[in-house]
This record gives structure tokens, C-alpha cells and sequence, in this order.
């Protein structure tokens, strides 16, 4: 359209009194107009001639009237007459039989769901903004449209290798048999040979335990993950044992960064930097006799004041060595979990906004929804940024981490 018939347009509902939005405003009409226009190009493509063609004579099948039809779009609820033709065999397109939203709707319904938005509050916002008065049960209905994707995703083929994996969780609230219960949602996020992240999978149970674990293992071997070298993770009853029986090489390494929040958990506010300046000669020291020294003198100073977070690191010590055996790069990658905590913040906020979930899959679909709106950045070796969603988050330091891995673990990687 051209500026100048757009300026008629205007000039005419000016002069009318025709405001421009709402269910009589221009938009509308002309919305109107556009799908009833459309609608009659597509009967007239079906029958085959134009109106009042005389090459429709003897045909078999012409029009047959119209009736009439409100579709959301958005611009508001709309009234179109949608033309049949006389055998009835007529599908339109635009609007299908059955159909009642027009456009974006469906993309936006969506696209508030997975901002965190709840089913009240898309029905509230698309009534103020549209105009538009849309059901609980209809979103529920558009938002259940992902369920094969889910499934195609949580089922997809994955790499035979992985130098690191993730396993981390949020605390979610579900219904069940009339009451609330705490569940942990965890997700795998596995960073592969060139150092992008990928969540691997999400799975929600109540209670932790092997048998859980060993269940989530098997399914991610099953789908291709033949050897893993590094699992962090964070002390979850029965991971190490099932990680061990999945991947028998692997190296089960305690989260760092995890590790260090548990022990403030401990600690009065007054004492944290004391406490943070005597942790980090830990998790920094050369190797295990230096970290058992700092931790001796962690012991000595705060033993005392604080002996549940002295038990918090003497309980996860096995499995906290073996990240003193590994090069500084490594260490920096293992520990900074930037990437993978930003995502997990993004998340938590779409969780937040909701007391409790229906079900599992509720929860699911929310938490699947919240990943695939939410892009990456890939960092290379060098710092230079450049925009890489579609294949996960890049890792600082990448190259150097590689080049430890590969010394580190001889032949595992497929280079």
C-alpha cells in the first residue's frame, strides 16, 4: 500500500469519526477486509472462475452464500464472513474450519507463556491490549501444541562425547493427590568438544536416589553418549554410583561454586569475607597437601564457630580432589559456571511466578519453553563474541581447557 492511499485511509476515518483502534476502529475494518478478500480469492481459486463467469456454468459446484465467523487477530475479535461454495467441499485457509485466531495470536500466547507469564495474566493482558477475550482452556490448548517437540527433544540423538557434563537442579512445587510437594527439576547441560553448552534433557522426580539416577544415565547413553570425562555435579544421593555403572572412566568432580555457597550457608553474614578469603586458598592450592593445609587452617580458625561447614567440605572431599589434579584452565572452566548459572537465574524467574504446577509436564513445558526462547552467546578462545543461539553457549577459555583435556585424558577425545 502507498503512503498516499494510507494517508486517504487515515483522511477518510478522520472525517468519519472512525478511531483507529478497537472492535470498529480502521484496523479492524481493514483486518476484516484483508481476510474476507483473501477468503474470496481462495473460493475463487477452489472453483476454478470468477465471480459471475459464465465459464462456471454447467461446473458443478459454484458459491453458496457466506456465514459468519468471529477470529481473534490482533487487532481485536473480528467478524468475517467466510463464503462456502454449494458442494461443500470448500477448505479455507486462512481461516480453517474450526479455527478462531487469526495471525500472531497462537506465536504470542507462547511468547508470554515462556516469559514466565501466568495463564491469568496472558488472558488479562490480551483483554487489555487486544481486546481480545481468550479462555484459560485455549491457552492451555496452545501452549500443550509443544508436547511433540518436547518429546522429539528430550529424545533426540546426542554427541558420543562430552569432555564435561553438568547436573544441576531447581526447586520446583507440584500437586499431587491433593497436596504440594517439593521437587527438584534437574537439568543436564553437556558442553561438547567445541565448547558449546547444550541442556541435554530436564527430568523431575521426587525423591533422589541410583535407581533415578541410573534411569537419566541410561537414556542419555542410550542416545548416543558413549563416554563422558568430567561430571560436575553436586553431591546428589546415588549420582556418583550411577555414574560410575554408565560411564566407568568418567571423573566425578564435586561443583566448586556449590560447594563454597553450601559453606555460607553456615556462616553469619559479619563473617562471610573472613570465611570467603579462607576458603579460596582451598579450591586455588597447587595440589591436595596444600588444600589439606588450608583446610586445616580453615579448621583451626572456624572449626569451632562453624563445624557445619567443615563437615560440608569433609564430606565432599573425594570427590573435590580430583579437581586439584587438573591444569589451571581446566579448573577455571570446571569452575566458572557463569553460563550455566545465567541460565539457571533466567529460569528461576519464569518459576518464581508460579506457586505450584499442576503436574510434571506442567512444569516442563514451562521450564522447555523458558530454553528455546532464551539464546546463547559463543565466545571464542580469542574474546571475540558473535551470536550463536542455535548452538548453545560458548565457553571462555575453551581452547586452552581442550588442549588440557586432551593431555589429561589421552584418547578420549575424538579429535
Amino acid at each position: 500500500m502507498t503512503p498516499e492511499a494510507i494517508d486517504r485511509l487515515l483522511a477518510d476515518a478522520e472525517e468519519s469519526g472512525t478511531p483507529l483502534d478497537g472492535p470498529d476502529g480502521l484496523i479492524a475494518r481493514m483486518t476484516k477486509a484483508v481476510i474476507e478478500r483473501a477468503l474470496q480469492a481462495e473460493l475463487t481459486d477452489h472453483l476454478g472462475y470468477q465471480p459471475y463467469d459464465p465459464a462456471g456454468n454447467g461446473s458443478g459446484n459454484s458459491r453458496n452464500g457466506s456465514y459468519g465467523k468471529t477470529v481473534t487477530t490482533m487487532a481485536g475479535p473480528v467478524r468475517v464472513e467466510v463464503p462456502r461454495d454449494r458442494a461443500g467441499a470448500f477448505e479455507p485457509k486462512i481461516v480453517a474450519k474450526g479455527q478462531r485466531r487469526v495471525g500472531q495470536i497462537d506465536e504470542m500466547v507462547l511468547s508470554l507463556y515462556a516469559r514466565g507469564m501466568t495463564t491469568r495474566d496472558i488472558q488479562d493482558h490480551l483483554a487489555e491490549v487486544y481486546g481480545a477475550s481468550v479462555s484459560a482452556s485455549l491457552i492451555s490448548q496452545v501452549t500443550d501444541v509443544v508436547a511433540d517437540e518436547i518429546t522429539a527433544w528430550q529424545t533426540r540423538p546426542l554427541e558420543e562425547v562430552y569432555p564435561i557434563i553438568y547436573i544441576d537442579a531447581l526447586r520446583i512445587r507440584i500437586r499431587e493427590g491433593g497436596k504440594v510437594d517439593n521437587r527438584a527439576a534437574h537439568l543436564v547441560i553437556g558442553v561438547d568438544i567445541e565448547g558449546f553448552k547444550h541442556v541435554l534433557g530436564i527430568w523431575i522426580e521426587a525423591s533422589e536416589g541410583a535407581s533415578f539416577w541410573l534411569n537419566v544415565l541410561t537414556e542419555l547413553a542410550n542416545r548416543g553418549v558413549r563416554d563422558v570425562l568430567i561430571v560436575c555435579c553436586d553431591g546428589l544421593t546415588g549420582l556418583g554410583e550411577a555414574i560410575r555403572t554408565t560411564w566407568p572412566h568418567a571423573t566425578v568432580q564435586t561443583c566448586v561454586l556449590h560447594l563454597v555457597r553450601n559453606c555460607f550457608k553456615f556462616v553469619t553474614y559479619d563473617d562471610r569475607k573472613k570465611v570467603a578469603k579462607a576458603l579460596k586458598p582451598i579450591y586455588t592450592a597447587v595440589n591436595e597437601d596444600a588444600a589439606e593445609a588450608a583446610l586445616a587452617a580453615l579448621r583451626h580458625d572456624f572449626g569451632n564457630r562453624y563445624p557445619g561447614m567443615i563437615a560440608v567440605w569433609e564430606r565432599a572431599w573425594p570427590e573435590f580432589v580430583p579437581f586439584l589434579r587438573f591444569d589451571m584452565a581446566l579448573r577455571k572452566v570446571i569452575y566458572t559456571t557463569n553460563a550455566i548459572e545465567s541460565l539457571n537465574a533466567q529460569l528461576r524467574k519464569l518459576i518464581k511466578n508460579r506457586s505450584h504446577f499442576p503436574s510434571d509436564a506442567a512444569a516442563i513445558k514451562l521450564l522447555y519453553l523458558g530454553l528455546r526462547r532464551i539464546s546463547g552467546r559463543h565466545i571464542d578462545g580469542e574474546g571475540l563474541a558473535c551470536t550463536r543461539g542455535e548452538r548453545g553457549t560458548g565457553t571462555y577459555g575453551w581452547k586452552r581447557a581442550l588442549n588440557a583435556l586432551s593431555i589429561t585424558f589421552p584418547g578420549r577425545l575424538p579429535l
